[in-house]
């Protein structure tokens, strides 16, 4: 690698840069809702690693608007993970020529890799390909969402000028997200008027350009970028955004701001017209010509837990959370806090939705929403009386057990495990939580459960 006979500028990243372009990526997938994703590309399998992780719950139902009203509000990245909704991927695949990458990839996507402390509640198939990205599988057409996340720069010419026409053409798929390296943004590694700028020249010797690593076969500026998405996003019938991403922490001293993120973006969008439909017919002859076949080196299934979708008796459910009221000795807990406690998701079949309604049709708990908040930030309160039976030989006692009732807040939080998929687990509270030494809850009315079946058949189609 060639260096500056000058001191370069300084030019770090904060998330660093390769988790930027994931945190882009993760952020559409979730504001989509897609559940298919096809990596070209895929390497080690960094991504697949990461949507192989199983969301904290199944999809949300009736109580979802909420996520939806929040996703409308964030469009680009940055975003926290709680703060969109989460990944439910039913397909993961991804596709790359090299044997030794996908031999990593295979690993860390197979059921044994999976972090144990994750409950499963929704199946999930993952396949594994290696080949050319050149080359049709039919086993990806329609897919939902393909990405290529810094692919492109690696291609040959030969190579590059068939991924629009497959991708687009051929596949089909409802979104295509592409991240490559900005050439533009390159400056902000040497200083103006520089000689011998930091990089590897290019490979290809087209052109005297300088570039990030030794295998790029270009790298585009921001208008040559634009230029070829909006070709083919036109030929193919889809509509794109480009932007760029990665800003760097440190302000250039020469001023050069203006030349963006260190890694440009594009997010094609299928147009469901009658202009693009017969647009995959003229992809037919690309289809023809080419004659290389993919390889199924990998093939998982993912089980999800017996229990989900089976959720217990619902007054079952409401008992053991106030059961966790009375061993915690709060009146008001969260609802992702009494997620995690042990047992209840498993009581609840894995669906938020059931605990949810449990405490608003209780008569002895009540559902705070917060507007603005996702679910997982709910709260709810006991409603009903708590009472302390103790000894008559003990009334001081009594007294001091009686005062910490009535203190608003307790602090027993057990802090909560964050792992890569952006899915938040917590621990288990019953081991860090007072047990239960007597505390009693007063008896409220049955008949919200008989009333709420019969409003959860009406509004799913499903009996308990």
């Amino acid at each position: 690698m060639q260096n500056s006979d000058t001191e370069s500028p300084k030019v770090t990243f904060f998330p660093p840069l390769h988790h930027q372009r994931r945190i882009w990526i993760l952020d559409i997938l979730r504001r989509e809702r897609l559940v298919e994703v096809l990596d070209i590309g895929c390497g080690e399998g960094a991504l697949l690693t990461t949507l192989c992780q199983p969301a904290p719950w199944l999809n949300p139902g009736r109580f979802q608007d909420t996520d939806n009203e929040l996703s409308s509000l964030f469009s680009n990245v940055g975003l926290v993970d709680q703060d969109t909704p989460d990944l439910h991927p039913k397909r993961v695949v991804g596709l790359d020529i090299s044997s030794s990458q996908l031999a990593i990839a295979a690993q860390q996507t197979s059921p044994s890799f999976v972090n144990p402390l994750y409950t499963r509640w929704e199946p999930l198939d993952v396949e594994l390909w290696q080949g050319n990205v050149a080359a049709v599988n039919p086993a990806f057409v329609n897919v939902q969402c393909i990405v290529a996340s810094e692919l492109i720069e690696h291609l040959t010419d030969d190579v590059l000028v068939q991924v629009a026409p497959i991708v687009l053409g051929v596949y089909r798929p409802r979104m295509f997200l592409v991240t490559t390296p900005s050439y533009t943004f390159n400056q902000r590694w040497s200083a103006p008027g520089s000689t011998d700028p930091k990089g590897y020249p290019d490979p290809t010797s087209r052109t005297d350009r300088v570039f990030r690593h030794p295998d790029h076969k270009f790298e585009w500026t921001v208008d040559e970028f634009a230029q070829w998405c909006n070709s083919a996003a036109h030929q193919w019938g889809y509509a794109v955004e480009i932007t760029t991403i990665g800003m760097a922490k440190e302000q250039d001293p020469w001023g050069r701001e203006i030349l963006g993120g260190a890694t440009q973006v594009a997010c094609f969008r299928r147009l469901d017209n009658r202009f693009s439909k017969p647009r995959r017919g003229n992809a037919q002859v690309v289809h023809n010509a080419i004659t290389e076949s993919h390889t199924l080196v990998a093939k998982y299934h993912h089980d999800a837990h017996p229990r989900a979708g089976h959720p217990s008796d619902l007054r079952e459910i409401e008992q053991a959370i106030i059961a966790k009221f009375q061993d915690w000795r709060e009146s008001v807990l969260g609802i992702q806090e009494l997620w995690f406690a042990e047992t209840l998701a498993l009581l609840c079949g894995g669906s938020m939705d059931v605990m949810l309604d449990v405490a608003e049709q209780s008569t002895q708990l009540e559902l705070q929403k917060v507007v603005g908040q996702p679910r997982a930030n709910w709260k709810v309160q006991l409603i009903a009386q708590l009472t302390y039976h103790h000894p008559p030989s003990q009334d001081k006692f009594a007294e001091t057990e009686n005062a910490m009732c009535e203190d608003e807040e307790t602090d027993y939080d057990g802090g909560e495990n964050s792992f890569d998929s952006g899915v938040h687990m917590g621990t288990t509270y019953d081991g860090m939580r007072p047990e239960n030494d007597g505390w009693t809850q007063g008896s409220g009315s049955d008949d919200w459960a008989t009333n709420w079946n019969e409003s959860w058949v009406n509004t799913t189609g499903q009996g308990w």
